[in-house]
């Protein structure tokens, strides 16, 4: 399956036309024309100029991903998403999530991959270090979520660590004698927030430490199972540095301003309790058990349509992001677009009729 958008210039500082070529896997090839001026300002024009394009990816297309794709891609090329910040951290996932289904079941350096029915489950594998987050771990989940992200066959993520450790934190050992030019003209950490732009749900099983660089990878994920003897924590303070992969923001959103500023200004941490009140994680587990419990919330998520999953975690997520109007909108919006779907009328079917659905990600 390829895209390719084309850009017919401008006038006067107006995106003309482009044209989106989406070749499915039969070979027909659909040609959308949109025409899209760099002067609307409304974000509800825009998500009404995004959804026609959703909605007619919908109606031409058996890919369950496809769906997404041109959902962001328009969004990414004519500069939609100023405006719709929900939107733009899933566009640049879109771009890359063009890996063959299936390639992602091989050997990794620093990470265990295998198939669960229809979870895949991710394990850092990095004992010696206790999971500490060096480059080619990252690069790993790089390269197994862009093609999961395309096998139509898994339906959700579950991410996780050893029994000491989910991740003790980022290496140091890599980042101790970088300069200033060189952390920011490599942008360091960008391309962690690859793990948050994944459009399948993941859950992250955390038994054992889950501090810096680790609570902050955990935190991409979209569920978060506890065990027992997990611990939580910020402490690059004690390093001389702060949080820099989503430790300032993703903490104050998940548990308040004071709670995070606690664990931010102290470097100290919290046990799994305490984190579960907090809000930081779903529920706490026994630590033997942390694995099989993500597996089994994970297998239940992939039982649904995967479209519809994929929506409904873009939607939750685009709350941190808009105000409220904009979100019920938007929420509405994603709503009506689902009526497109065969699951939609299959799930609505099987509920009248009193029966399972069977869901086909159409």
């Amino acid at each position: 399956m390829t895209y390719s958008v084309q850009h017919a210039g401008h006038v006067q500082g107006h995106h003309v036309f482009k044209r989106v070529r989406i070749r499915r896997r039969g070979g027909a090839l659909y040609d959308v024309l949109a025409y899209c001026s760099a002067m609307i300002s409304s974000p509800v024009r825009r998500i009404l100029f995004i959804q026609f394009l959703f909605l007619f990816t919908l109606h031409t297309s058996t890919h369950s991903m496809l769906a997404r794709s041109i959902l962001c891609r328009p969004a990414v090329r004519y500069g939609l998403t100023s405006s719709i910040p929900c939107l733009r951290t899933n566009c640049q996932m879109s771009l890359m999530s063009t890996a063959p289904a299936g390639k992602w079941e091989k050997e990794y350096d620093f990470i265990l991959a295998e198939k669960k029915g229809k979870v895949a489950l991710l394990t850092l594998n990095r004992p010696k270090a206790l999971n500490a987050l060096c480059n080619g771990i990252i690069q790993d989940l790089i390269d197994a979520t862009t093609a999961i992200a395309a096998d139509d066959t898994v339906g959700a993520i579950v991410l996780t660590g050893s029994t000491k450790a989910f991740a003790a934190g980022a290496d140091i050992k890599e980042m101790k004698d970088k300069s200033f030019v060189q952390a920011f003209s490599s942008n360091m950490f960008a391309e962690w927030g690859h793990i948050a732009r994944v459009t399948k749900p993941i859950v992250a099983a955390v038994n054992g430490y889950a501090l810096g660089g680790g609570c902050e990878l955990m935190m991409m994920a979209d569920i978060v199972i506890a065990g027992e003897n997990a611990k939580f924590g910020q402490p690059e303070i004690t390093l001389g540095v702060i949080p820099g992969c989503g430790g300032t923001q993703r903490l104050v959103r998940a548990i308040g301003k004071s709670k995070a500023m606690e664990l931010v200004l102290t470097g100290g941490m919290i046990d799994a309790l305490q984190a579960e009140r907090d809000g930081l994680v779903s529920k706490v587990v026994p630590a033997e058990k942390t694995v099989d419990v993500a597996l089994e919330m994970a297998t239940k998520i992939a039982s649904f349509s995967l479209p519809v999953a994929a929506a409904a975690k873009e939607t939750v997520n685009a709350a941190f992001e808009l105000n409220l109007a904009e979100g019920l909108r938007f929420e509405r919006r994603i709503f009506h677009s689902l009526f497109a779907l065969q699951d939609q009328k299959e799930g609505m079917a099987a509920f009248v009729e009193k029966r399972k659905p069977t869901f086909t990600n159409t």
